[in-house]
């Protein structure tokens, strides 16, 4: 279905959302509105920012009603291996975003993929980033058993000036919102409050675990091979040569005492979840 000027449907669906700014589902209106163009089997609505967890605003609900453990692991940590996240860190600009345009070379390689993405979004992932100011960025994220075909993207990019202007619009009655008390299975995660650096609880953890000592760029190398960057990839982000990658690899791997990426992925998730 194709959304053109006359089209009398949408304009009216959009002046409704307008009216539902201010109400607690103008997030199912809003998703609803988008499902009738876009088949999709998974949505959250949320904030990335430097230096705190993920705040979450709205999310699909899971079969049961129960918390999604996979998306729990991802509060509490997996984000900062998000390609969306990594992604609103570096490009601070408001736009439609798919997957195959933000995840590096190796992704689909990586523990992240295999032990959470396939299993929680399955196959394809889309986000709308409203970016807010030079540090927060409102995002929808649609996720998909299926890959987007073109014509289904197509229509995002035309709709989605009214899609992050409703966001930008939403997030003053999100925020004055009571948030009231912290349900039970939420305690552990507590994506509103700040996180402590993911270097020094990284650090602290491999200290603690394995008795050694990785630098700072050590750290930064090893988060972003989680990943999925190639040695050429991190090169880039770190401004530093690939045989240096390389070197810092080897270095980490030694200290460590390991021999994969699944073992660095198990150390690094065990220092999320401490």
């Amino acid at each position: 279905m194709t959304i053109a000027l006359q089209d009398i449907a949408w304009h009216r669906s959009v002046a409704q959302l307008i009216e539902a700014l201010d109400r607690p589902n103008f997030w199912a209106q809003l998703v609803r509105l988008l499902h009738q163009y876009v088949t999709f089997d998974s949505w959250v609505v949320l904030q990335f920012g430097s230096g705190q967890r993920p705040q979450v605003f709205a999310e699909s609900p899971g079969e049961d009603g129960s918390p999604d453990q996979l998306f729990q692991d991802y509060l509490k940590g997996l984000y900062l291996l998000d390609p969306f996240y990594i992604a609103s860190r570096e490009r601070s600009q408001s736009g439609l975003f798919r997957l195959a345009e933000v995840a590096p070379e190796h992704f689909e390689l990586t523990e992240y993929y295999q032990r959470y993405f396939r299993l929680n979004v399955v196959a394809d992932e889309i986000q709308f980033n409203c970016q807010l100011d030079a540090d927060r960025t409102l995002c929808l994220s649609l996720g998909s058993t299926r890959r987007f075909d073109p014509e289904q993207l197509a229509l995002l990019s035309l709709i989605q000036p009214w899609v992050i202007a409703l966001l930008r619009q939403r997030l003053p009655f999100e925020l004055a919102e009571p948030t009231g008390e912290i349900p039970p299975d939420q305690e552990l995660t507590a994506p509103q409050l700040p996180a402590s650096d993911w270097r020094a609880q990284l650090e602290a953890s491999v200290q603690q675990s394995r008795g050694a000592q990785l630098t700072a760029r050590e750290l930064d190398v090893g988060r972003l091979m989680l990943s999925g960057c190639s040695s050429k990839e991190i090169a880039r982000k770190l401004a530093i040569s690939a045989e240096t990658v390389r070197v810092h690899k080897k270095h980490i791997y030694s200290k460590l005492g390991i021999k994969s990426q699944s073992e660095l992925f198990s150390i690094f998730l065990q220092a999320q979840s401490a």
